[in-house]
């Protein structure tokens, strides 16, 4: 990687609880390609603040977790399609003090269907309806999933995103429906949090069916994940979906676009 210079561009992440997965991925990438780039993860509780530093220090590009997805929409200038059609922002890039806000979760949710051939006339049963929530949500629906249902504690929250999508929605307390399609969207399963060892589903809910999928990927292999493995049931993994959105908010603060060999290095290299 070139040395840090007075023209180097970081990019950056906000997140209560951040991890390293974007910073090693995004800085491989960065030196496997010869960019004048640096990425750094940052702990946030004031996002207003954070905003505006990006403004004001002329970040390039700054990726947004949890709690902040739907929080940080007003105090930005411009949202994308992928963000304003969810309500939900995972992406800033800075264009001279222009903030334009996208939903990158979205993009790789809608390849990850097609990558795993998802059947489109399946039951899908989600669980969460965060800023994550409606992404996920959305992409399917946009895909073509006209059956399913949001399982969530806030009800008014559930209620407002299964109305969305033309989905059921049901009030999180077991036991949770069965679905074709098992998808986690909370933060259960999180290494370093209260439900870090739980399920998100039952293993009877995960017996029955066709396809689990968790979007938290720290760990990869989620107490989902493993269950349903041990099960034989085919699985998409947090992994897959934090490299392919990683991969086009690259894109979106570089304007380069890695080869496949490059992509899968980085995502190894991340995961170690």
């Amino acid at each position: 990687m070139p040395g840090i210079t007075k023209d180097t561009q970081l990019c950056m992440s906000v997140s209560a609880r951040p991890g390293n997965f974007g910073t090693r991925f995004h800085n491989h990438l960065y030196g496997a390609l010869g960019l004048d780039f640096v990425y750094k993860a940052f702990r946030v509780s004031d996002i207003a603040g954070a905003v505006a530093g990006i403004r004001a220090l002329g970040v390039r590009g700054c990726a947004v977790s949890m709690p902040f997805k739907e929080s940080v929409i007003p105090l930005l200038d411009e949202l994308d399609d992928s963000a304003a059609a969810i309500g939900s922002v995972n992406t800033i890039v800075n264009t001279q003090g222009h903030l334009r806000a996208f939903n990158t979760d979205y993009t790789a949710v809608q390849r990850l269907i097609v990558r795993h051939a998802l059947n489109r006339s399946a039951r899908v049963v989600l669980r969460g309806s965060g800023g994550m929530g409606k992404a996920v949500a959305s992409a399917l629906r946009d895909a073509g999933f006209t059956s399913g249902v949001i399982v969530a504690r806030n009800a008014l929250a559930g209620r407002e995103l299964a109305a969305r999508c033309g989905w059921e929605w049901l009030p999180d307390t077991p036991p949770v429906q069965p679905g074709d399609v098992l998808v986690n969207v909370t933060p259960v399963g999180m290494a370093g949090g209260p439900d870090a060892g739980m399920l998100a589903f039952t293993p009877a809910a995960i017996a029955a069916a066709g396809t689990v999928v968790d979007v938290v990927a720290l760990p990869s292999e989620t107490p989902l994940i493993v269950e349903a493995r041990r099960q034989g049931r085919p699985v998409i993994t947090g992994l897959e979906v934090v490299a392919l959105q990683a991969l086009e908010q690259f894109v979106l603060y570089t304007g380069v676009r890695p080869t496949d060999e490059q992509v899968a290095a980085a995502v190894q290299y991340a995961r170690t």
